[in-house]
């Protein structure tokens, strides 16, 4: 296998989710901008994102602060295109990768277009959600309420939830959807488009995310830990991407699995490596689908004590303080 083949496997990959540099639509009246996706944790923001761009980009849990990165993903229709940037869940930080993540979701607000707020259906605006309304307050970008996850509730209880919101912030429009189940999306992207510039696409009408395979790779693996481990142990989990190397028909990928406890690792390969043969096996169908090609896949499990207050293991484990580019 020589470098070349591996790296023009791995190139035409990214090709694929970058859709190249150039762009095809020259089309002046087209709007094209930036949405931010912002909410408390585990309200369904990556589930929306990956709903209204019709593929799974960003990974989606039961479990909050699944998403630590901004994650930028691309939807193009004959209107325009929108680039949605899923953020962070905003949370009272422990620590240093917490500090990061608020800092992540936070300084978008004044980086956008237009803002998507997620909230669930309830009339009950707790402290988390009101720290939210005061950081929208000090911007004057446009912010679009939507409540998700209306599936789990009666529709007459919606006028309630609504007015509950309207009454704390002049919000530009409020729409309820439901990301599982994909209700809604279409009138969420006309509001949205609504809000945008007039100007020339950022990305080539291809485009669905500006994210490195490696990345999409390893926050998959990380996804199947979440899904799969104790609650006590995912928020003290990275995945990094060894070596991936493509073939004709094969790619052949070394991950491991960071931790933080000698007994975090015990749990995570389990009894004669059960857990991680079940973690990998989900894994790997979904990098499947991903490259379009069989995969391979190695994974190792490493301590890192303490790695969610360290600036040099956040970096390497790409998770750079001071830098949510």
């Amino acid at each position: 296998m020589t470098d070349d083949i591996q790296n023009n496997g791995e190139n035409k990959m990214q090709e694929r989710l970058d859709g190249g540099p150039g762009n095809n639509r020259q089309d002046k009246q087209l709007k094209s901008g930036f949405a931010t996706l912002i909410g408390r944790p585990n309200v369904g923001k990556s589930t929306l994102m990956n709903a209204l761009i019709g593929q799974k980009i960003a990974i989606t849990s039961k479990k909050p602060q699944t998403t630590r990165n901004r994650i930028r993903t691309v939807y193009t229709c004959e209107e325009g295109q929108i680039v949605f940037l899923d953020t962070p869940g905003i949370h009272k930080a422990k620590n240093k990768l917490g500090d990061y993540m608020v800092d992540a979701a936070e300084s978008t607000l004044s980086e956008v277009d237009v803002i998507l707020w997620l909230v669930e259906p309830s009339d009950y605006i707790g402290a988390g959600e009101r720290h939210i309304i005061e950081e929208l307050k000090k911007t004057k970008t446009p912010v679009i309420l939507v409540i998700n996850k209306i599936d789990t509730v009666k529709k007459e209880l919606l006028l309630t939830y609504i007015d509950a919101y309207r009454k704390e912030l002049d919000f530009a429009e409020i729409i309820p959807v439901s990301a599982l189940k994909k209700d809604g999306m279409q009138i969420l992207i006309d509001c949205i488009m609504k809000y945008l510039p007039y100007g020339e696409p950022f990305y080539d009408e291809d485009t669905v995310t500006d994210q490195p395979v490696r990345q999409i790779v390893a926050e998959l693996i990380r996804e199947k830990a979440l899904r799969c481990l104790e609650e006590e142990i995912p928020h003290g989990i990275a995945v990094t991407i060894e070596q991936m190397k493509f073939k004709k028909k094969l790619v052949d990928i070394e991950a491991t699995i960071i931790c933080e406890k000698d007994s975090h690792k015990g749990i995570i390969i389990g009894k004669q490596g059960a857990m991680l043969k079940k973690i990998g096996s989900m894994a790997r169908r979904d990098i499947e689908e991903l490259v379009e090609k069989q995969v391979n896949l190695k994974l190792w499990v490493r301590v890192k004590k303490d790695w969610r207050d360290s600036d040099f293991l956040l970096k390497n484990f790409g998770y750079n303080p001071g830098a949510t580019e």
